[in-house]
């Protein structure tokens, strides 16, 4: 039995540490709801601009050059963007202050002149580089800057997407596959919500899809949906093995950093000139397209595989979440109509279970799920998230990241992933 000192003084420690926490995560989510709804602004600027005036994707291979000259200028160009963060938050490295602003302006570039890529990867470096300052600010122990690094990943990737409590379940789970740093969840989620509602408040649109038809639960639906998360396992396999290998290959036989990346912008504007413009930028037109049952080429998913492969791997800057969601919304959509699903149901389960994975993160999946499209289906997307987080095996987008626990039986294992 605790003693009546004792007792006050662990009501003062908790006490304590719950208002340093609100504090710090909420100057945190602060900046990086108000870092998130400019960048926002900025990719939505760049990808009207782009529509706008496609002749301008002739230029990604000069934009590449002034990428790679930023970043050496910094140097910065052997820096790998969210593996280096993620790394970060289990090794005490310090998240330089130059990453911001690279990150910022190369993702923008990459979005004006049409290379394929997402805004995750900029938001969980930003968010990153956002949350070291505010933690070295306050005079944080290392310990303690690892969780506002994770609170400065939750409020971009919030800010950016509107899914707060994705955000904040998925900067706690992406680190260590298998161990949740629970100490992270108020700050995370102080972090994300408030990002969340400043970037809101300034026009930033949250992602959201209303799904029209989603199958009653049987036998016969769960078995649908099984073949369907079981491809897509597949599917993420191959979108893993094609980003490692290429960019391995590219560094290997291009080690110059301008001439790969100006040789890589000439191959998406060639491609872009051969197949059209669906390929380009993020691509949320073709997810909206795919969810609400339109009509999307069966081979598209493997088309944007190509394009974010040879976008990322060459060194344009970005993230490979979006195209992720477009690469699962297309494959879904055209495997789960053959399978009997409603496309734009099957496109849905095909974003989420991709997502899954390919970040081994089956909590922060369902919670998008949730998010994005509702709680409606909500068992038919956790059989998916769990159906591809097992058989996508120890691959992964991100070779920072810690498999600790094996995905097959209780077994600690912690190994990289693949």
């Amino acid at each position: 039995m605790k003693t009546a000192a004792e007792a006050m003084g662990s009501i003062k420690k908790y006490t304590l540490a719950f208002i340093r926490w609100v504090v710090v995560a909420g100057v945190t989510g602060a900046v990086c709801g108000v870092l998130g709804a400019v960048f926002y602004k900025a990719v939505d600027w760049a990808t009207a601009v782009r529509t706008a005036n496609s002749y301008i994707i002739g230029l990604l291979p000069l934009a590449g050059l002034l990428i790679v000259w930023m970043y050496k200028r910094f140097h910065m160009l052997e820096n790998t963007g969210t593996n280096n963060v993620i790394s970060s938050i289990r090794t005490n490295e310090e998240v330089p202050l130059a990453l911001a602003p690279l990150i910022f302006i190369g993702t923008v570039l990459t979005h004006l002149f049409g290379g394929s890529a997402g805004r995750e990867g900029a938001a969980l470096q930003l968010g990153g580089s956002v949350g070291y300052r505010v933690g070295r600010l306050f005079r944080l122990p290392e310990k303690d800057k690892n969780l506002v690094v994770m609170c400065g990943m939750a409020g971009l990737f919030s800010a950016l997407f509107g899914t707060p409590l994705t955000a904040t379940i998925f900067s706690m789970e992406v680190i260590s596959v298998g161990v949740f740093h629970y100490a992270g969840f108020l700050p995370c989620l102080t972090s994300s919500v408030i990002a969340y509602g400043i970037a809101v408040a300034t026009g930033a649109a949250p992602v959201r899809f209303i799904l029209s038809d989603i199958p009653q639960i049987s036998v016969g639906a769960f078995i649908q949906v099984g073949v369907l998360s079981v491809l897509c396992a597949l599917v993420s396999i191959l979108f893993c093995i094609a980003m490692h290998y290429f960019t391995h290959l590219a560094k290997q036989h291009i080690p110059n950093h301008y001439v790969r990346i100006f040789t890589g912008g000439m191959v998406i504007v060639l491609l872009t000139i051969l197949l059209g413009t669906e390929y380009n930028g993020a691509g949320m037109d073709t997810i909206k397209r795919a969810v609400s049952g339109g009509d999307v080429a069966g081979y598209a998913f493997l088309l944007k595989i190509v394009f974010t492969v040879v976008t990322i791997g060459v060194g344009y800057r970005g993230g490979e979440i979006v195209p992720t969601f477009f690469i699962g919304a297309a494959f879904g959509s055209a495997a789960g109509g053959l399978l009997g699903l409603d496309p734009g149901f099957a496109a849905a389960l095909g974003m989420v279970a991709l997502f899954c994975g390919v970040v081994n993160c089956p909590i922060a999946s369902l919670m998008l799920a949730i998010e994005v499209f509702g709680a409606q289906g909500l068992l038919f997307f956790a059989a998916a998230c769990s159906i591809s987080y097992m058989l996508s095996g120890y691959y992964g987008l991100y070779s920072s990241q810690k498999i600790v626990y094996s995905k097959i039986r209780a077994e600690y294992i912690n190994r990289s992933a693949e």
